[in-house]
């Protein structure tokens, strides 16, 4: 069976990026960064890690939601600026009942 090649647009690129300045920013290497994650219950090595931050992987939303908690932030800060909510002002309580409002009709 063939395989698909790997797209990663243009967020997918950034939040690699971002995963990797902020881990140096922290003074941490890729092994310790796994470990955390790994601590955190979500297996990672840093091979996975590696190819996360070169984007020969696809950075799903648990790893991300894990990175960002081990990395000691927000999962949005690894995100890029227009991938964020536009309206800080609403709580996550009302984000979450637009959400289900919208997706249970």
């Amino acid at each position: 069976m063939a395989t698909r090649p790997l797209e990663i647009g243009p967020a997918g690129l950034y939040t690699a990026r971002a995963i990797e300045h902020m881990r140096l920013a922290l003074g941490l290497t890729q092994h310790q960064l796994a470990a955390r994650c790994t601590a955190m219950g979500r297996p990672m090595t840093n091979t996975a890690l590696s190819r996360t931050e070169r984007a020969h992987r696809r950075c799903d939303i648990d790893d991300l939601v894990v990175i960002a908690e081990a990395l000691g932030v927000m999962p949005t800060a690894l995100l890029p600026v227009g991938a964020r909510p536009a309206h800080p002002r609403h709580s996550g309580a009302d984000i979450r009942d637009r959400a289900q409002g919208v997706l249970l009709g």
